[in-house]
């Protein structure tokens, strides 16, 4: 930001923000990790199937499977696009204490309602929990600078990966090595996210929303969103023109903008909205890189919903030790380092990433017909942990590709609009192979469909990666100029 581009009051204000953003990033830090640690501090959650369909809830295998589960994944799709949409009219935060609020009635069903009714109303209960996640992740981007995103992610990511892990290994040495019932695990996991609901009123408030801003902030979001998709082949402007824009926003400062509720507040917002869309999909790499994320995360997802029935299916929980805690534990730690080594290979992931995409899709292929084939629990295992730590490498590499490429209102939309495709996609799957409605499937059955599923994103995904390599490896010059092109045709189009 020029000082010639700002008044004199709004340059200083600037300039006083700018050095109070170190304490207020670490504040803003240790206040949202402190909260993620605990949210994923679920203790009982790699526990759910043994404890339905145990004498605690007593429950039979086949309506967990066909009539239970299949509830939260239409009412998640009910619940998640109107949940975005107001995480940022709210400004986040009574979202996210909207999500630890419903967290803790969630275990407090699983403790002490009784009942298949009630176990009904709870998988709509946990759907507010998923859909208000877009809050959760998304707080930490109005809050900080851009500059120190990354640094701020990798503490939170940290966090997470410590509260999920902790959870998972402490619910298993209870329950292997000091033989606690599933009831007092649950107990435990409620008195943890009890803790992280109180936690959340002290998160400090955000200044600014991501889409429903006034005219000002609609102005300066849009000019930054152009200069940030231009990047170094951004045109010099005329220093006159840079000095209007900045008259502009300080007569729009002094003349108000419009109110945060008002239809014209929501008429910029939805345009914003648009703006944010076409260049989130102006790319056709871009579209490609999308495309993966909801494929493969409706199936990542449908797989982590059910496996715990394969694992009971291959040796049941009320005759057999179960080790779901520690196999979650090891997956966390195994999909995290995979992840954190993307960042560590220098691969020019433009060029091979599809291909990585298509690899890594074979891979995962493999793992998941092995838990559909096996009938060894160890194998089953195996395989989950293969299947996740491939995911998770992928996703760590889609959302780097997706990112580096677009401003944060555009990611935060690309975000939104990729899981509502891809909880779309697990909606038809549920809707057709699992709910009893349709043609309720045994869950063997399931898994050799997924499988296939992954098969076929695997397939296209590799001749669409030998394509891109092969078109690079020829031509690369050419490649990046059409790129280069495509990018600058759409954000003139934007301008006019």
């Amino acid at each position: 930001m020029s000082p010639r581009a700002l008044s004199t009051h709004a340059y200083y204000e600037h300039k006083t923000q700018t050095r109070q953003w170190p304490s207020t990033i670490a504040q803003y830090t240790f206040y949202f990790t402190s909260l993620s640690h605990k949210l994923l501090i679920r203790v009982a959650e790699p526990f759910l199937t043994p404890y339905l369909i145990g004498p605690n809830k007593n429950i039979s295998g086949e309506v967990v499977t066909n009539y239970l589960f299949p509830i939260w994944t239409y009412s998640y799709l009910a619940f998640l696009f109107p949940v975005f949409l107001l995480t940022d009219f709210l400004r986040h935060k009574p979202l996210i204490m909207v999500q630890g609020f419903f967290l803790v009635t969630n275990y407090v069903l699983l403790c002490f309602a009784p009942g298949l009714p009630a176990m009904i109303f709870l998988q709509v209960n946990y759907a507010v929990v998923t859909s208000t996640e877009v809050a959760y992740f998304s707080y930490i981007y109005s809050v900080i600078p851009v500059e120190n995103y990354q640094r701020a992610t990798g503490y939170l990511r940290s966090a997470m990966l410590a509260g999920y892990t902790i959870g998972a290994s402490l619910g298993q040495m209870l329950i292997s090595l000091a033989e606690v019932d599933y009831f007092y695990i649950n107990a435990i996991t409620l008195g943890i996210v009890s803790v992280a609901f109180l936690v959340s009123f002290w998160l400090p408030m955000p200044q600014r929303s991501l889409f429903f801003k006034g005219k000002k902030d609609a102005a300066e979001g849009s000019q930054s969103q152009r200069e940030g998709q231009l990047g170094a082949y951004r045109p010099e402007e005329p220093v006159t023109d840079v000095d209007e824009v900045g008259l502009g926003k300080e007569k729009m400062e002094h003349n108000g903008s419009a109110g945060w509720c008002s239809m014209e507040n929501v008429a910029t917002a939805g345009r914003l909205l648009w703006q944010s869309f076409r260049e989130s999909y102006s790319s056709r790499h871009l579209i490609y890189w999308s495309l993966w994320w909801a494929l493969a995360t409706s199936g990542y997802v449908q797989i982590f919903n059910y496996i715990q029935l394969m694992w009971n299916h291959i040796e049941p929980s009320t005759t057999s030790s179960v080790y779901n805690g520690g196999v979650e534990a090891v997956c966390s730690l195994v999909g995290a380092a995979a992840a954190f080594s993307v960042g560590h290979i220098k691969v020019p992931w433009a060029v091979w990433g599809e291909l990585a995409l298509g690899l890594f899709s074979a891979i995962a292929t493999c793992a998941v017909f092995l838990m559909a084939l096996t009938s060894s629990i160890w194998a089953c295992y195996a395989g989950y942990v293969i299947f996740k730590s491939c995911y998770m490498l992928l996703i760590t590499i889609t959302t780097f590709q997706i990112a580096s490429n677009l401003s944060m209102e555009c990611y935060a939309l690309t975000f939104g609009i990729n899981t509502f495709v891809a909880l779309s996609l697990q909606t038809i799957i549920t809707g057709i192979f699992v709910d009893e409605a349709a043609l309720g499937l045994d869950i063997v059955t399931q898994f050799i469909i997924y499988g296939s599923y992954y098969a076929a994103i695997s397939v296209l995904f590799l001749i669409r990666g030998t394509y891109t390599a092969c078109v690079s490896r020829c031509g690369p010059d050419l490649s990046e100029t059409k790129e280069l092109e495509s990018n600058v045709e759409v954000i003139s189009a934007e301008r006019l």
